[in-house]
Order: structure tokens, then sequence, then C-alpha cells
């Protein structure tokens, strides 16, 4: 398997690095903490360690040092497509090498051959009630492939701890493979109560396949469009919600089925992955209320009566970017492309325009910029794809992708388990204190 062979000759040099860091230079200082950040969420503390990807204020989150409009030309394309096979995006985490197209494929081939879903899996989301919340469907699928799981019957035999990564990769590479198998299932099923079991094509790519298996309007620009969003929600760096979770379980030494379906409870929160469907449901109230695209004045307007209502305008403003998120702008820029009369897409172009002054003289935002949530909603739309709680599991199966490389890399790494200390309120009224009592 050629992600098994590249990392393995990887990792005597990674291994000798960590162990120069933990033992030589453990003593220097890398960042303080301040009571701001931890009564409000550990916000921008830097205690996490991930090569995978990392979010730059200024540019964006950068997947093994690309910036998004690198990546995309630098990775292979799909036959016939012009945007990236998922399979060179995965490669390039796992193993921090841009891949050939024929490295793409042998990726793509892996996932084919391991895309087969256990019939009980099926059966177990067809008992559930149809009003069932796709992410927990998605949950419950994730789960009851635990059973099969390669770590954890490696781990039940005993084995080194070098060789945790190995099964690791098994499970996560199994893991990947099935994700979007089950849920276009979910989809087709809950929607439009389809029974059949979809079937993984092995002549199509990664996103060929997923856009086949959801029976999408325009499958061709559907496949598209499943590269890119697979791609550009893959990972975000270990400190958000869904990484996060997926990364403290497994450093427990749980594996890849009881990480993920954590990080997929967080990814299903209000204030993570929710945030598309607000910001396409925000973009379809101004529609309705215009009777179409509105004039720039008539949205400045409305975007002020939002806010004075005591609203948010959804998908403006992040916890790192400073700038406008890359993510946000490949997705316009593939809209713009693909479909620049829609009704929606014009009006997101406006929003982007008007929003962030509107946002700016409010003087509450500190980065009116759109977040990659102001715009994803809006293609999934224009394809058809208009059932909004199924969003967040579309998030998902491009997440998987970002938490099992960095699993895979934790495990090879032999990182430690998380724990964080905790302090008491009482004990940080005394901090403040006695820095207040400290002569200027």
């Amino acid at each position: 398997m050629i992600l098994h062979e590249k990392i393995s000759a990887q990792l005597p040099a990674w291994r000798e690095r960590i162990k120069s860091l933990a033992k030589e230079h453990a003593d220097v200082v890398v960042d303080h903490v301040n009571v701001g950040q931890i009564v409000g969420g550990m916000r921008d503390i830097k205690s996490l360690l991930s090569d995978v990807s990392f979010v730059d204020p200024a540019e964006g989150i950068r997947f093994r040092g690309l910036s998004i409009p690198e990546l995309l030309n630098a990775l292979p394309k799909a036959r016939g497509g012009k945007m990236p096979l998922v399979g060179g995006l995965y490669y390039l985490l796992m193993v921090g090498e841009v891949p050939t197209r024929e490295q793409a494929m042998e990726v793509e081939a892996e996932w084919a051959k391991r895309a087969d879903i256990p019939d009980y899996v099926y059966k177990l989301l067809k008992t559930m009630p149809k009003d069932t919340h796709p992410m927990i469907l998605l949950t419950l699928a994730v789960m009851s492939l635990e059973r099969t799981s390669a770590f954890a019957s490696k781990y039940k035999e005993g084995m080194k701890k070098d060789e945790y990564w190995e099964p690791a990769l098994e499970d996560s590479l199994n893991l990947t493979a099935k994700i979007p198998v089950i849920a276009a299932f979910i989809y087709r099923y809950k929607y439009f109560g389809e029974k059949k079991n979809p079937k993984y094509n092995p002549k199509l790519d990664y996103g060929a396949n997923f856009a086949r298996m959801m029976k999408a309007p325009d499958k061709k620009g559907y496949a598209e469009l499943s590269r890119l969003y697979f791609i550009l929600h893959s990972d975000h760096e270990s400190g958000n919600v869904s990484a996060h979770a997926t990364h403290l379980v497994g450093s427990s030494l749980s594996d890849i089925y009881f990480a993920y379906s954590a990080g997929l409870s967080g990814l299903a929160g209000p204030l993570h992955g929710l945030a598309n469907q607000e910001c396409l449901g925000w973009l379809l109230e101004v529609h309705q209320r215009f009777n179409g695209v509105p004039s720039r004045d008539d949205l400045y307007k409305f975007a002020w009566d939002t806010l004075n209502s005591g609203k948010v305008i959804p998908g403006y403003g992040h916890a790192v970017l400073r700038v406008p998120d890359p993510r946000f702008t490949a997705q316009m820029e593939f809209a713009k492309k693909n479909f620049p009369e829609d009704d929606l897409v014009r009006l997101a172009d406006m929003v982007f325009d008007v929003v962030p002054s509107v946002l700016k003289e409010q003087g509450k935002a500190k980065n009116p910029a759109p977040n990659v949530d102001a715009i994803s909603g809006t293609l999934q739309h224009y394809y058809g794809v208009r059932e909004f709680d199924f969003y967040t599991v579309l998030f998902g199966v491009g997440r998987a992708l970002g938490v099992t490389a960095n699993f895979v890399w934790a495990r090879a790494l032999g990182q430690p388990i998380e724990r964080p200390k905790s302090l008491t309120t009482k004990m940080l009224e005394d901090i403040v204190a006695k820095a207040n009592a400290q002569p200027v």
C-alpha cells in the first residue's frame, strides 16, 4: 500500500525530531496564557501539534504548507475535470508530498477496494425513526463499524507502541472509503425513501462516486463540486471542535471509529458545522423579502435591520483569519465560473461587497470578512441538495480526511494522552488580585 510505504520511510526522521524536542528542548517557552484565554474557550493558546494543516491569519489555511490556490493548482486533476482528485489530497495530507496522478489513483483504488458497507449497518439505519437527524444516522453508522477495527483487534492481541500507526492507517482508509457511501445512502433514504444500498463504482473517483450515489441533478457538475468541497473542508488545523474532539478521544488510544464519532458529535453543534445552513437560510430570507436579488441600498438596509433586531449575519467573521477565507474565495470562483447568473450566487457576491462595511460601521466585529460557510450552502442549493440539515453530513465526509491523517500521525509519533490542568474560579481571582497588587 503506497501510503504505508511512504509513511514508513519518513518515520525514523520524524520520530527523532519529536524525541529531540521532548528531551532536549522541553523547557523552551512557546506561549503565555492569560485569564481571558482560560475563561474564553482557550482561544489562541498554542498547545497542539499538527503538521497536516495550519491556519495563517493573513493567508488562510495551508495544507502541508500549500495555500488553497497552490493546492488546487498542484494536485493532480480528475480525468475530464478541473478539480483535483480527493485521493491526491489524502496522499498529501498523509505523506506531506504532492503526489503524481498515478500515486493519487493508487489511493483512489484503495478506497474502491474498501468501500463495501456491511449489511448490518444499513439494517441499523433503517430501524431508526424517519425524523432522526442525519448526523445521528452518520454517527451511528460510524460507531457500528467499530467492530471491524484493525487497531482495536491488534491492540487486544498486543503490539508495540511504534506499530500503532499501521492498524490506525488501515482503519482510516476503511473509514474514509465508507463515509461517502453511508452519507449518500442516508440522503437518498431519509429524504426520498430509497432503500436500495448504493454501490461504489471502482471506475470512478471519490468525488464522482459521491455525485453518482447522491443522484444529484447534474452529476458531472456535482462531481466537480464534491471534489472541491471535500478538499476544502478536510482540515482546519487541530484546534477546531471536530478535529480536537477526534484528537482528544484518539489520545486515549480509542480507535478512529470511537474518535471520529466524537468529532462528528462536535461538528453537529450550531457553532461549528451548522453554520453553512444558517448562512444559506439568511440569503434565502433576503431573496424572499425582495422577490429576487435586491439593490445594493436595499441589502445595506436589510443588513442593518438584521443587526438592529439583535440577530447576527451568519458567515462573516472568523476566530483566526483576518482576511476573506480562501475557502470562500475558491467556492465563489467555482460558482462564478459555472453558474454566474444564479440568483443566490449573485446575492452572495453582493453580500460580500456590502456586509463587511456594515459590520465595520457597527464596530463589534473584529474581522468582518466572509468565512467558508458564507457560500458553501449556496453551491449545494444550486445542484438541488436543498435539505439543510444534511449539510453537516457533507461537512463530515470532508472532515474525515483531515482528522484521520492527524490520527495516524499522532499514533506514529507516540503523542500522549491529552490532559490539560484545570483551575478554580477562586484561583483565577487570586491570580488577578496578586497581579493587580504588583507595583507598577
